[in-house]
């Protein structure tokens, strides 16, 4: 099988099975801090709890990919959700499937972000890493620490290599 991805805009609903868009946009707000800000609240909640886990944040430096990319490996995370929020406005590319032990192919979809969205991928969503087009893109990441506790250590990734097919992802 040869599949040549073409990302799609994000939209909430083509996105919902895989996790949830972070944006401002359509979100509950309340005024804070006497009218100087407004609280856009709960856009997520991150499942890190598995094994006394704790949430975490991090800060990624990404690096430029080259297109058509080959999309030869996809990863989960079994036992926890992930987010990625961009620091700057340049939009990032996303590629994710469905699949349990392994990523059922026949779901596997491109998205192209609009530069001021994140995502939030659901606890054992398959994705390929972090597509940046710009090179020295910051990323905030917010997902799952065992606090270097070995009784709280999971198994944290698994990665799934696609031999069979050929995927390529073209850039938006």
């Amino acid at each position: 099988m040869e599949l040549n991805l073409k990302p799609k805009p994000l939209n909430t609903k083509e996105f919902e099975k895989f996790g949830k868009i972070i944006s401002i946009e359509n979100s509950k707000s309340k005024t804070i801090n006497n009218g100087y800000a407004k609280k856009h609240y709960e856009l997520t909640t991150i499942d890190s709890k598995e094994k006394n886990g704790q949430t975490a944040l991090h800060i990624y430096l990404a690096k430029k990919r080259e297109f058509p990319l080959k999309i030869d490996m996809l990863e989960k995370h079994p036992y926890f959700s992930q987010t990625f929020i961009p620091r700057g406005q340049n939009p990032f590319l996303l590629v994710v499937a469905l699949g349990n032990e392994q990523p059922d192919l026949s779901t596997i979809k491109a998205f192209v972000t609009n530069g001021n969205e994140g995502v939030h991928y659901n606890r054992g969503v398959w994705h390929f890493p972090l597509i940046s087009i710009e090179d020295n893109e910051q990323f905030i990441v917010i997902d799952r620490t065992d606090n270097n506790i070995k009784e709280n250590s999971i198994e944290e990734c698994i990665e799934f290599s696609i031999k069979n097919e050929k995927i390529n992802l073209q850039k938006a």
